[in-house]
């Protein structure tokens, strides 16, 4: 990969990782246009660990509310468990609503799905159109969230099995952890700001295990060429994710998703349409 390259990938990355859109999807629209081989074990990690940057840009933004505890006493009579869990009550909940991505993720990367699907831009195509059609409605489907309704544990376990379907490119990590927050009850802006706040955990495991990955199949990969590219892209994707994240909310809040809707099925479309046509996506080959 080029410098131009990586600046592009991580530009895309950044600004589509909170947008429910797909960021991998989109990452992986772009690898194809830009001419970048697939299936290329460097590539596969590099999709994930920029996306890591740009998740990062939620701890800036939201440092006051990352980094908070819960101060109050714990009711008499707690273990040390149930006192731990009522001060970092906030991280409980991250770790509850992780598992079910873990579980997935883990078996999807053993059995080799994860990555037959990176390498199919059909398949992100054809789930940009399907999420985009389910967004055109989802918005009078779920639109009932209150801010009466707390996160709670079941909630945010529910929320964590909705993340799972996004282990398909095109689906949308975003989307998908929004969607279920407004199925427990949540208001659009909690269920967004619990999907910001989950894909830390969520895509530090990812990263750390497709660099783990890479050091154990070979370290051929690790050039200073590389490692910067790396470096540069999770720079990029961090400051342009920072920028598109607050944006993202207050459109969200107010307009709903039937705009990204709409998006997803004209890029997703155009796509299929090209492909079946016998076109290469590639700009050059």
């Amino acid at each position: 990969m080029t410098w131009i390259e990586t600046v592009i990938i991580a530009i895309v990355e950044g600004l589509t990782e909170f947008l429910p859109v797909s960021s991998t999807g989109h990452m992986i629209i772009t690898q194809n246009l830009l001419g970048i081989e697939q299936g290329d074990p460097f590539v596969h990690a590099f999709t994930f660990i920029i996306q890591f940057g740009a998740i990062l840009s939620v701890v800036c933004l939201y440092w006051k509310r990352f980094f908070q505890f819960d101060h109050t006493p714990a009711p008499e009579g707690s273990s040390l468990f149930q006192r731990m869990k009522h001060k970092y009550y906030f991280y409980w909940l991250l770790i509850v609503g992780v598992l079910p991505a873990v579980v997935i993720g883990l078996l999807a990367k053993k059995s080799g799905l994860l990555d037959w699907l990176l390498d199919s831009v059909l398949v992100v195509a054809i789930m940009l159109v399907v999420g985009g059609i389910f967004m055109l409605f989802c918005d009078k489907l779920f639109n009932k969230g209150s801010d009466a309704n707390k996160l709670n544990e079941k909630r945010a376990f529910n929320i964590g099995l909705y993340q799972c379907i996004s282990v398909i490119p095109g689906v949308s990590r975003s989307m998908a952890t929004i969607v279920g927050g407004m199925t427990q009850g949540l208001t659009r802006k909690r269920a967004a700001e619990f999907s910001f706040f989950l894909a830390v955990p969520t895509m530090a495991g990812a990263t750390l295990l497709d660099l783990l990955d890479l050091v154990k199949e070979d370290t051929a990969w690790a050039t200073t060429h590389n490692i910067t590219m790396l470096l540069l892209g999770c720079a990029v994707a961090f400051v342009v994710a920072l920028l598109a994240m607050k944006w993202f909310v207050a459109f969200l809040t107010k307009y709903g998703f039937k705009a990204f809707g709409i998006y997803r099925i004209i890029v997703g479309g155009i796509i299929i349409a090209l492909l079946l046509t016998g076109h290469s996506l590639a700009m050059v080959d």
